[in-house]
């Protein structure tokens, strides 16, 4: 089962995690398999168990934070982000999709069962795209027929 670290009494060995279903479970420290990564909200897996007291917990391992973020095939590390915005920007309708090194996406899914239909020579369309700049000034670009640009920007908002 899957669970958040809600509150952590490090001196006294124990807290608790709210599980998957929203409920309070108890943990000591001993029944921890690597009790130097307890902090509060710490994503953890357990076995649920219920003692005398109520809910609880044993077999709690701490979920490892990684050091690196994945989008469409590139490894980035955490570190290393110094910023990264959104933006729109026009591209001729009848751009073609780099297939070869696309990441299969919700976007790229659609813009092929979408009906094509005639469209005038020049014509354009706004494209979301999202740049991601490291501190070595590299600039990481992504659109949103290779990445969904909601959920990475949620991601990158949380790190």
């Amino acid at each position: 089962m899957h669970g958040t670290i809600t509150t952590y009494f490090e001196d006294k060995g124990f807290g608790f995690i709210k599980d998957e279903n929203g409920d309070n479970r108890y943990f000591h420290v001993v029944k921890v398999a690597n009790p130097e990564l307890l902090k509060k909200n710490a994503a953890v897996t357990f076995e649920p168990t219920t003692n005398n007291k109520g809910l609880s917990a044993y077999a709690v391992k701490v979920a490892v934070e990684s050091k690196y973020i994945h989008i469409a095939g590139e490894r980035i590390k955490i570190t290393s982000i110094k910023s990264f915005n959104r933006f729109t920007k026009q591209v001729p309708v009848e751009a073609q999709i780099d297939k070869e090194n696309a990441v299969l996406s919700a976007g790229l899914l659609m813009e092929r069962i979408r009906p094509k239909q005639e469209v005038e020579k020049g014509a354009t369309r706004p494209l979301e795209m999202l740049n991601v700049t490291t501190f070595q000034n590299k600039t990481f670009t992504f659109s949103e027929l290779e990445i969904d640009i909601e959920e990475t920007m949620k991601a990158l908002k949380n790190l």
